[in-house]
């Protein structure tokens, strides 16, 4: 006899709903424990001043075991499409670092800040141009804080590729192209009657907006243009495969990018 949590397992496990939704969800909330747990103190051990690196090897391991587990919901195919979905992601992340490196080109720092008549109580109070991704990105997660240690920093690059590349690509091209995009012009019908890549200019607002909203506000216009490419990569293709990889590839060349230039407020 199939127990009651058994039955309850399987229930959830058949929704196609919750295989599309579950794993970012889990993903997004697993994220704000870093925030609970960080205490600026670099007297503290380790994973109380940078708790990202507990953090987001959990994110890693349980949004990807929610990705087996529900993995018999996702239609990847078609694979068609990957040279403009590489070429694309490639532009993309381009587009996404330009603002950042404008900040230094054009002396950003020295400008004036825009107030629209609010009172501010010190320069910082303002920061209109970093909305448009003006601004300095060398704070955030550092690859480098057990560079005492080789093996655990090799092991700390590596997982965080693992996130960025394989399982981020994987969970929001599930949720935002798979899901969001169908549920959002479904109407009576159930989201994955809709086929995959099904144009709706909705369906492009919603998914495009919210997409970059869960973004840091820097990375606002840098995501809007993205989600805009993926869109398009999505109702070209019709191929669930060409956004993950598109994502991918972007991921990774931004990975790169930041390991190399120490730019780590990009991840």
């Amino acid at each position: 006899m199939t127990s009651p949590i058994n039955r309850t397992l399987q229930t959830w496990r058949a929704s196609p709903t919750l295989a599309h939704v579950a794993p970012l969800a889990a993903f997004m909330l697993l994220g704000g424990l870093a925030g609970w747990f960080l205490i600026d103190n670099e007297e503290l051990p380790w994973w109380r001043h940078s708790p990202e690196h507990w953090v987001y090897p959990l994110q890693t391991v349980v949004a990807g075991a929610l990705l087996w587990w529900f993995r018999d919901h996702y239609r990847l195919a078609p694979w068609r499409g990957l040279p403009l979905a590489t070429a694309l992601g490639a532009l993309g992340i381009v587009v996404w670092l330009l603002p950042a490196w404008a900040y230094t080109w054009f002396g950003v720092a020295d400008w004036p800040q825009p107030t629209f008549g609010i009172p501010m109580v010190s320069a910082d109070d303002s920061p209109v141009w970093s909305y448009l991704g003006l601004a300095v990105r060398e704070d955030g997660f550092d690859p480098w804080l057990f560079e005492d240690q080789p093996w655990v920093t090799s092991f700390v690059i590596a997982m965080r590729f693992l996130r960025m590349v394989v399982v981020v690509a994987l969970i929001e091209e599930i949720f935002w192209r798979s899901f969001l995009m169908r549920y959002v012009i479904a109407d009576d019908r159930e989201f994955h009657e809709i086929e995959f890549g099904t144009h709706s200019w909705k369906a492009y607002f919603v998914t495009t907006l919210l997409f970059a909203l869960i973004h840091a506000h820097e990375d606002w216009l840098g995501a809007l243009v993205y989600g805009s490419l993926t869109y398009y990569v999505a109702i070209k293709t019709r191929s669930l495969a060409a956004c993950v990889w598109m994502h991918a590839v972007a991921n990774l060349l931004l990975g790169l990018y930041v390991i190399i230039s120490g730019h780590h407020g990009f991840w």
